[in-house]
């Protein structure tokens, strides 16, 4: 149950923003104490945001009891954005970040040294509720404050906390960058079974409910990748003989994947510096 003692104001109601303010609404948030801001929100928002009467885009300095802020926004907006929110900070509301690649400072810098700032790093599958978030926060924030960003990023999909900002960063080089690659690996899966002689679309179909099945089961059970994967494989089998491949010591996916998350946590650093 998402309960507001004061206002929300959601800074973005694109993709992400909308999938978490769909969430609140279903978890019993009152639509009175949400504001949306967002010069352009996509038709459907804009649909949700009128039909449950949340106040779109009023006068910054008439909102005197802003008790959480979520930025919502692409990174790349973010210098033009802060700037006209920055008189909220007046309330000392809880700033929650769901953008990549700006740092707990840089929220500050505009807030002050003082802010209660938390920054996560959400993924995709948020959009069904099915998404993970991991979040870092600086000592301004409260535990009731904790507990209230853990409430409303539940709304869609799991939560976990990381010891220290630093590993955000490793975060959205695994989870956070994560679906392409899971979606990727549909797209070799299909690719290789046309190329076997599969038609094209029933080998898109089979590589998709597959990786969207196995993606359930493992969800569901809670069983350990691994001994799924060795439940699956018959000694000297067909899964047997592909997993030779795929697990081969240099050539195999292991290697490679360990050398892309290498590289997406280099270029995450570059852009939080």
């Amino acid at each position: 149950m998402v309960k507001l003692a004061g206002t929300l104001v959601l800074v973005g109601a694109g993709k992400m923003g909308g999938a978490m303010l769909e969430g609140w609404l279903a978890g019993g948030a009152d639509p009175a104490r949400i504001v949306a801001m967002d010069p352009s929100p996509p038709p459907e928002m804009r649909e949700l945001i009128a039909r449950h009467d949340i106040r779109l885009n009023p006068d910054v300095a008439g909102i005197t009891d802003a008790q959480v802020v979520i930025i919502a926004v692409k990174p790349q907006m973010m210098e033009e954005v802060l700037p006209r929110i920055a008189p909220l900070k007046s309330s000392k509301p809880l700033v929650l970040t769901v953008a990549a690649g700006k740092t707990i400072a840089s929220y500050e810098r505009h807030f002050g040294a003082d802010a209660a700032v938390i920054r996560t790093i959400p993924n995709t599958p948020a959009a069904v509720g099915r998404g993970i978030t991991a979040m870092a926060s600086n000592p301004n924030v409260t535990p009731a404050q904790l507990a209230l960003a853990r409430t409303l990023l539940e709304s869609v999909g799991e939560v976990v906390t990381v010891e220290t900002e630093g590993m955000i960063d490793m975060v959205t080089a695994v989870s956070g960058s994560g679906p392409a690659y899971v979606f990727y690996l549909t797209e070799c899966l299909a690719a290789a079974g046309e190329k076997i002689g599969l038609p094209k679309e029933l080998a898109t179909q089979l590589a998709r409910a597959t990786v969207a099945g196995s993606g359930e089961l493992m969800r569901q059970s809670g069983t350990d990748a691994g001994v799924l994967r060795q439940n699956v494989t018959s000694p000297k089998g067909t899964t047997y003989e592909a997993l030779q491949v795929l697990m081969a010591e240099d050539t195999g996916m292991g290697p490679l994947f360990e050398k892309a998350v290498a590289a997406a946590l280099r270029r995450s650093r570059e852009l939080a510096s």
